[in-house]
């Protein structure tokens, strides 16, 4: 891992994520989760605030030890206990199958080089009963900006952390084996290639909504 990635980039990610429209859809999403949460790149913790009495432990998955250390530096509520997991959303989560209540997953898919091997993850580990929160960006319907998030992704990839401006959400997480339960997607403001936004919830395909 170069300088850049490991010192400078996790400190760019904490402020560019802690924009207005992004705390507010933080607040519309986040106290929703329940139980045992495991929330899929925590990042600098910028989720933890919003986490209501109705959460009782956050596993963490964060690779980047420089985005933990900030992580840690931000309060949950007290009864909260949040365990960190020092590893790649794609690898075997240390969890027991259907052992999460909630998943939570914000602007965090875009990034993971092995999309569906770490949706996999999540689904193993999800409830029957359970939800996957998510906030995420990705591939526009606009054939015009859809265009530019293509010419964009390569070059914005190793700038951005591995950040993906054209993967399509809903067609990753159904074809992981995911029903989506709701779905609001419309762009955020800012650039059109950077800020068409999917959020909603989604649970394992095997159970009606």
């Amino acid at each position: 891992m170069g300088l850049y990635a490991k010192h400078v980039l996790p400190h760019i990610i904490n402020l560019a994520m802690q924009n207005k429209d992004a705390t507010r859809l933080r607040g519309d999403w986040i106290p929703q989760a329940r139980g045992a949460v495991l929330e899929i790149g925590v990042g600098s913790g910028l989720n933890l605030p919003f986490y209501s009495s109705k959460a009782q432990t956050v596993f963490a998955v964060e690779p980047s030890i420089e985005l933990q250390k900030m992580a840690r530096k931000r309060e949950p509520l007290r009864h909260i206990k949040v365990e960190f997991l020092s590893q790649s959303a794609e690898d075997a989560l240390p969890l027991p199958d259907e052992s999460i209540d909630t998943i939570v997953m914000t602007w965090t898919l875009c990034s993971i080089p092995d999309a569906p091997r770490a949706l996999a993850q999540m689904k193993r580990v999800l409830k029957a009963d359970g939800r996957l929160l998510f906030i995420e960006h990705g591939r526009s319907p606009h054939a015009n900006v859809a265009a530019w998030q293509d010419r964009l992704t390569p070059v914005w990839k190793k700038i951005g952390g591995g950040c993906h401006l054209n993967r399509k959400i809903d067609e990753l997480l159904l074809t992981a084996g995911f029903a989506i339960g709701e779905l609001k997607t419309d762009y955020l403001p800012g650039p059109r290639p950077m800020t068409y936004t999917y959020q909603g919830f989604a649970r394992r395909a095997c159970l009606p909504l």
